[in-house]
């Protein structure tokens, strides 16, 4: 059962393996609480064990592309089938693990929660855009990164749509 992923106590929490990097993101944008093994040094032969040893620790879901890793883990696992992120996130939701709602809490980057940004984080960011009314802005304390729902979250919110209509939604 999913639950919506600002209930922190309820909401499923995961670990991603390197090749879910898309993924990983929409989850984060999706406020879901996910750890990817690209924050490990690459070439680190017991990565597998410690992506075992996190989601077991911390009681997150492995999410996999490989096969021995998912057998590994056994029902602590989803083995991912699909490289396109928008299947990817299509079975997650089918196995009423996620909502796929965009909700701006999280670092698509670092996975640090968002929160409002302040007008001066606004205007001091050279990559703000200059028509910013009707604009909700977020601020990533790690990253010091300014995020908004602009042209590109409306694009992945649509995506999302589209992919994730159930049939008695489609249009006319």
């Amino acid at each position: 059962m999913s639950a919506t992923p600002g209930d922190e106590s309820r909401a499923p929490r995961f670990v991603a393996d390197r090749m879910l990097g898309p993924l990983t993101r929409y989850l984060r944008f999706m406020g879901y609480d996910t750890l990817s093994a690209s924050a490990f040094a690459e070439g680190n032969t017991r990565e597998d064990t410690l992506l075992l040893s996190l989601a077991e620790g911390e009681d997150r879901i492995l999410l996999t592309r490989d096969r021995e890793l998912a057998r590994r883990a056994g029902a602590g696992a989803v083995l991912i089938r699909s490289e396109r992120v928008m299947e990817q996130v299509q079975q997650l939701h089918s196995l009423g693990l996620i909502e796929p709602d965009l909700t701006m809490d999280r670092c698509g980057l670092c996975n640090g929660m968002l929160r409002p940004a302040s007008t001066e984080e606004v205007e001091s960011c050279g990559y703000a855009p200059l028509r910013r009314e009707d604009l909700a802005f977020f601020w990533c304390e790690g990253c010091r990164k300014l995020y908004w729902m602009g042209s590109h979250g409306r694009n992945l919110k649509e995506d999302l749509d589209r992919h994730l209509r159930r049939p008695s939604e489609s249009p006319r």
